[in-house]
């Protein structure tokens, strides 16, 4: 598999929300809004290509025994990292999203990438894997929260353009909109995608 492939397989074929279905703690529970999926797929995304990188490169040197264990240190380390800019530079997002910024260290997608790609393969593999993983993932929580915040609060990243008049469908911030907003965007994405490939 080419590096094109390597990275355009985890917007498209693998997409960890879309076709996967990967990550749901946090793709259902910080989507309410554009601003909020963005952001958790942005530091996702961060922790992914890092952890990956580092996995690749030290692979050689973890025992097999502990080889799960380190690579969760790995990430829980890059996961603080973050933690701590988000609290220091975007209070704001560092308080929407909350407790699903430490719960990444156990986000699936990354662990899973860690251990079948990144302890597998070259750096330069890893950090294409890592990016394509997590730019899908990032478009899918950017799309899941634009979803459900035009049609929930008339608005977009919080710019208002229905009059407050208007009628919304408050279902759509709420927990239970997340399944039905997911759920359609997931058919609609697979739809799409299998007439492509």
């Amino acid at each position: 598999m080419n590096q094109k492939q390597n990275f355009l397989k985890g917007i498209i074929k693998e997409n960890p929300i879309f076709v996967m279905l990967l990550g749901m703690c946090p793709t259902l529970g910080v989507t309410s809004s554009a601003f909020n999926g963005l952001g958790m797929g942005v530091a996702t995304l961060f922790v992914l290509l890092m952890s990956n990188i580092v996995v690749s490169l030290v692979k050689n040197l973890i025992p097999a025994k502990v080889r799960i264990p380190a690579f969760i240190i790995i990430i829980a380390s890059f996961v603080t990292i973050v933690e701590m800019i988000l609290e220091a530079f975007v209070p704001l997002l560092y308080e929407q999203l909350g407790i699903f910024i430490p719960l990444i260290v156990v986000n699936c997608i990354i662990l899973g990438r860690a251990e079948a790609f990144a302890s597998k393969n070259n750096v330069m593999s890893s950090i294409f894997d890592a990016l394509g993983m997590g730019i899908g993932f990032v478009l899918a929580l950017t799309i899941l929260g634009s979803v459900r915040e035009i049609l929930g609060s008339g608005s977009l990243f919080g710019l208002t353009f229905l009059p407050e008049t208007a009628n919304t469908f408050i279902l759509f911030i709420l927990p239970p909109g997340a399944f039905i907003a997911l759920a359609y965007l997931t058919v609609i994405f697979n739809r799409l995608t299998s007439k492509t490939t």
